[in-house]
């Protein structure tokens, strides 16, 4: 987290104008000026300058999705993202930032009224203890599998028994993904070579909920990559990249999934670590911000990383298409994630690439960069708001009238789903590299 001046500095930079106003979800909503990017900015100044974390403030913060369109809209380049991120610290932490004797109001320890209620930190310590560990989110999925095969989930999704016990339990089940199959769900191999004449080498993040939910996805990516003269390197024992964490407030944590992410990909060897989940991209890209202030040499090494990250659309881009396409005769939507298109500000390069797919029709989706509610574990933690977002953002892509959606992430790939099968849409969805991996390969999409 970046110190109180720079802080300071940071807010400076707001000038109240308002065109950030129009472009947050959650002011869209409820058109109150606290759950506005300009609102949060004055909370986020009053608390530099002593004032207690009350329980308001610290649900205005949490009501955030962070999803940076306030970012894109800003004519004064007001960098939200720092300033949101310190308050999530400040919230989780169950504190404020500004005074100097440990007991008073506002120093740091001092829990004052900010503290969040039981149930929420019960249910948010169980979804960090479960979501960023493949393993532990791979065997969660066995009950998953039996409650899909019996009808159960679907009953209960149906009623509002699960709701009751939690709303958190209640969401996550609504967006539940079919569950993956066997021969789908088997590891990747170390190393896939490049088709060819080798480009480059690059390393291959593979993710928590991608792995486990997506695999399909890492290994339409790897195939990409290859076919595109990659030697594409994917670590054993890579883990979470930090993303939930840091864009949770969970600082600590979020620097040591850092630590660990870098230092893996450190002895691969690679040019470059490409990345097929927006949110994790645009986490990884900050890791010279997350780790600037460490020691150990860790500063340096976070720089050399950030540098090196690149979205999948991104990296294929720059290095230029090799493999032949092959014609997909399908109309297409495609959808900006936020942390692809807000935080890393890439737009063109996944049009430009799918654009270049013979006989593929792309359109675009009415107000494309509003959020659909999925804003990393978000969809769980403020289920009321992420589903009437959701909801919207399904309206949208229905009326597009395409019968196929592409997203670049996860999370948002399960929350428009959901979205579209309440409302009895049969729209397929699939990511960049699966639609891109069906072109180079001539086979038809998700086959």
């Amino acid at each position: 987290m970046q110190d109180e001046n720079t802080l300071r500095e940071v807010a400076k930079d707001c000038v109240h104008c308002g065109f950030c106003l129009p472009a947050c979800p959650t002011y869209q909503l409820w058109a109150e000026e606290m759950d506005s990017p300009r609102g949060r900015i004055y909370l986020v100044n009053q608390i530099l300058d002593g004032a207690e974390l009350t329980a308001a403030a610290a649900e205005h913060f949490d009501r955030c999705l962070g999803c940076m369109a306030c970012m894109t809209a800003c004519p004064s380049g007001v960098q939200y993202d720092q300033l949101i991120e310190a308050a999530r610290v400040w919230t989780e932490e169950a504190r404020a930032p500004a005074a100097e004797a440990p007991g008073t109001p506002g120093a740091p320890g001092a829990p004052g009224d900010g503290k969040r209620p039981a149930r929420d930190r019960i249910a948010r310590a169980a979804i960090f203890s479960l979501f960023p560990y493949p393993r532990r989110l791979r065997a969660m999925t066995a009950p998953l599998r039996v409650a899909q095969r019996t009808g159960l989930d679907r009953r209960l999704a149906r009623s509002s028994l699960p709701g009751r016990v939690s709303p958190v339990l209640g969401a996550a089940l609504r967006l539940a993904p079919p569950s993956v199959s066997a021969a789908a769900a088997r590891p990747l191999p170390g190393r896939v070579p490049a088709l060819g004449t080798r480009r480059a080498v690059v390393g291959m993040l593979t993710g928590c909920v991608q792995s486990v939910f997506f695999p399909r996805v890492n290994a339409a990516t790897a195939r990409v990559l290859a076919a595109e003269g990659c030697d594409v390197i994917i670590p054993r024992g890579q883990g979470c990249c930090g993303a939930l964490s840091l864009h949770s407030g969970r600082e600590a944590e979020a620097s040591a999934f850092a630590r660990r992410t870098i230092a893996t990909f450190e002895q691969a060897g690679v040019d470059a670590v490409v990345v097929n989940s927006a949110g994790c991209g645009s986490a990884m890209k900050e890791y010279e911000r997350l780790l600037g202030g460490a020691d150990g040499g860790w500063a340096e090494r976070a720089a050399e990383m950030s540098g090196k990250v690149r979205d999948l659309a991104e990296f294929l881009v720059e290095l230029g298409p090799a493999a032949p396409r092959h014609p997909l005769p399908v109309t297409a939507a495609y959808h900006d994630a936020c942390h692809l298109a807000h935080a890393q500000r890439i737009t063109r390069q996944p049009r430009d690439l799918l654009r270049a797919i013979p006989e593929l029709t792309l359109v675009e989706i009415p107000d494309a960069g509003t959020c659909c509610g999925s804003a990393g574990v978000y969809n769980l933690l403020q289920p009321a708001a992420a589903s009437e977002l959701g909801a919207r953002k399904a309206e949208s892509v229905q009326s597009t009238g395409a019968p196929l959606l592409i997203s670049a992430n996860p999370g948002c790939s399960l929350q428009i789903a959901s979205a579209l099968a309440e409302r009895g849409q049969d729209i397929a969805v699939a990511h960049t590299a699966e639609v891109l991996d069906a072109s180079i390969r001539g086979r038809p999409l998700l086959d």
